[in-house]
């Protein structure tokens, strides 16, 4: 059965770097058979709002957040996922808001017992990936940390392409080499 990939574009820019490497990674990931589907966090049709900490969430065995925006729709392919991938440009030594809100909305994939102290999640057995670019060389291990701390946490694989010096948008675009990287990348993933 094809790996499931969804791969949550948090930058703001059609042409940009980051696109250029999600093409590039989904090459790569349609090459051995996956599915691929690519979701703009910027362009979603509904207005999206970040978590209100209502914990809504939590008061239900579903695995599913409570605020009805095109957020939740994104969580919920989360699910049938196999392979989760996030792609952003960094800002100010982290993702794009518009990816950061999606992220923060994940919460409603784990649900705590704190009497136990345990915590129960439908992203085991996933994985998880960033695709990053920086203009310059410095801030990708801080982009980095939250997502990897984040799958640390979960108990999931995760792996990262990280692009120091990508330059303006679109300045990858003829950079073999790294497309190539992003490519390989999604190769080994599925």
């Amino acid at each position: 059965m094809p790996k499931k990939i969804l791969i949550i574009n948090g930058s703001p820019k059609k042409n940009g770097n980051t696109s250029i490497l999600i093409s590039a990674f989904t090459k790569g990931a349609k090459s051995k058979g996956a599915s691929v589907e690519v979701i703009n966090a910027a362009f979603l049709k509904n207005k999206m709002n970040g978590c209100n900490s209502c914990r809504g969430c939590q008061e239900t065995k579903e695995f599913a957040c409570v605020i009805d925006d095109d957020a939740s729709k994104v969580i919920q392919k989360m699910i049938k996922a196999d392979v989760i991938v996030f792609a952003t440009p960094l800002y100010f030594y982290g993702a794009s808001a518009q990816l950061k809100a999606i992220m923060d909305r994940m919460f409603s994939l784990y649900h705590w017992d704190n009497e136990t102290d345990e915590m129960d999640t439908v992203l085991k057995g996933k994985t998880m990936a960033l695709i990053g670019s920086a203009y310059e060389d410095i801030g990708l291990k801080e982009l980095e940390a939250p997502f990897k701390l984040t799958a640390d946490y979960t108990g999931i694989k995760f792996r990262s392409l990280l692009v120091p010096n990508a330059g303006e948008s679109g300045d990858l675009k003829g950079k073999k080499s790294i497309l190539g990287k992003s490519e390989d990348l999604a190769r080994e993933l599925i």
